[in-house]
């Protein structure tokens, strides 16, 4: 009872088997009955309230949650203070949901994109154009979501920043989401594009951020080391979970043409830093990638840690370990 989260979610992983671990990678996370491990759906939407999706179940037990405006509507109130508030109710129903087993625990968002262009089609989802106002609300409706009497111990809900990084366009002029290539100088990433993300990691400490389909100057985002370990983590300091967007990590390889084989898809997406996808392709294709030698958990190119990721996720955020605190009350 005295070891650290960090501690009983190595341990835990360290008694799966390879097969286990493959399982563990997909949104639709396996179950591993022999250690008591459930099955577990990470998708879960909460974009201005808990949402139909994967991973939330509406029935007569929980018939509905508040719907608030859309995101670009109470952005327009410029109240911080509002955005917290929305991010609270979100969290305790979402949890509400969770503790009748009709959710999970990671909630994807809030999407902090910067939205400039009308013909993108989704800028209702964000906060608008100014990377002022997107960072504000990415610093304050992740600690809403996620705050409770019993927090940092413990996570109302997981919060998840989205799309990462430089993502605006789902279908235009002949390219679509799935394809598209953001070219984007330097000073436009840190001066537009970075802020909402490095606001959600050190200040609304979300922890979950979604890679986006797009590349990034060539560079798919889910495997972008640069954008993933290198500037995420190393640079802003996220202690979280990286997910792809659904279908982003079979992107690498069937849309954007950045790797030539599948092992070399799950070894780039792997060390870039994602550590769960939204989708088949790892499910489909990481064993025959351990099995081949390409992949090689204890000496290869995907260390034991890369591998053991999204197990740790697991066991911290949505399913700690240790006992749980209180039911969160319905509002």
């Amino acid at each position: 009872a005295s070891a650290s989260f960090d501690d009983r979610a190595a341990a835990l992983v360290a008694a799966l088997h390879t097969d286990e671990k493959v399982a563990l990678f997909s949104n639709g996370a396996g179950a591993v009955p022999r250690l008591n491990i459930p099955k577990y759906q990470w998708w879960s939407e909460a974009l201005h309230g808990v949402g139909r999706s994967p991973g939330v179940t509406f029935d007569a037990t929980t018939p509905n949650a508040t719907s608030f405006p859309q995101v670009i509507t109470t952005a327009s109130s410029w109240n911080t203070s509002l955005f917290h508030a929305i991010g609270q109710v979100v969290g305790t129903e979402a949890r509400a949901f969770a503790n009748l087993g009709h959710a999970g625990l990671t909630f994807w968002a809030p999407n902090v994109n910067i939205f400039r262009d009308p013909r993108w089609g989704r800028g209702q989802e964000t906060q608008g154009e100014d990377p002022t106002v997107n960072a504000a609300y990415a610093a304050n409706f992740p600690h809403g979501v996620q705050d409770g009497d019993s927090y940092p111990k413990y996570l109302k809900a997981s919060s998840c920043c989205k799309h990462y990084a430089a993502y605006n366009l789902e279908d235009w002029g002949g390219v679509d989401r799935h394809h598209f290539d953001a070219i984007v100088t330097d000073q436009d990433l840190n001066e537009t594009y970075f802020p909402p993300f490095q606001a959600c990691a050190q200040v609304g400490k979300a922890s979950g951020v979604m890679c986006s389909y797009n590349a990034v100057n060539g560079v798919p985002s889910c495997a972008s080391k640069p954008l993933l370990n290198d500037r995420l983590r190393g640079t802003w300091g996220f202690d979280g979970y990286v997910t792809s967007d659904c279908g982003a990590v079979a992107d690498v390889y069937s849309k954007h043409k950045y790797t030539n084989t599948t092992d070399a898809t799950d070894v780039d997406v792997l060390t870039a830093g994602t550590d769960s996808d939204c989708g088949m392709f790892l499910g489909q294709h990481l064993q025959a990638c351990i099995d081949d030698g390409t992949c090689d958990i204890y000496s290869g190119n995907c260390a034991e840690g890369d591998l053991s990721k999204s197990g740790e996720g697991y066991t911290t955020y949505a399913k700690p370990t240790e006992p749980s605190p209180p039911p969160w009350p319905c509002p």
